[in-house]
């Protein structure tokens, strides 16, 4: 007997999937990504990591695409935030990814600011 985690079906490692929000199948096969589980349309993603690729989460709830962020090099990642514990995980972006999802993503701030655009002073 093996310790091997117990895979979901439609939602595991390496096997293709229906997305949770938008229903279009996902090729869990994609350029930049080994641990394919966010839709590369929606870019919403299934909180079904514990550790990244280990598929142990019992919490399987959606994840919804809050932020992207870069890391060193500037390699982009997604931001999402699990609708039913609160969990923050980042994804790496895949090759197959929405430019156009992924540009709304990171102009969200822009289009909702923290302060108030009109406060800036001029010559900046």
């Amino acid at each position: 007997m093996t310790n091997r985690p117990k895979r979901r079906p439609g939602h595991s490692g390496g096997d293709d999937f229906v997305c949770v929000v938008c229903n279009s199948r996902v090729s869990a096969q994609a350029f930049g990504t080994r641990q394919r589980n966010h839709c590369p349309r929606c870019l919403w993603s299934r909180h079904v990591d514990h550790s990244i690729g280990d598929r142990r989460s019992a919490c399987n709830q959606a994840m919804e695409p809050i932020a992207v962020a870069a890391k060193g090099g500037g390699e982009w990642t997604i931001v999402h935030a699990c609708s039913g514990c609160n969990t923050i995980r980042t994804n790496r972006v895949a090759g197959d990814d929405d430019e156009v999802a992924l540009l709304i993503l990171a102009l969200r701030p822009l289009n909702n600011p923290a302060f108030p655009i009109e406060t800036l002073r001029p010559g900046y």
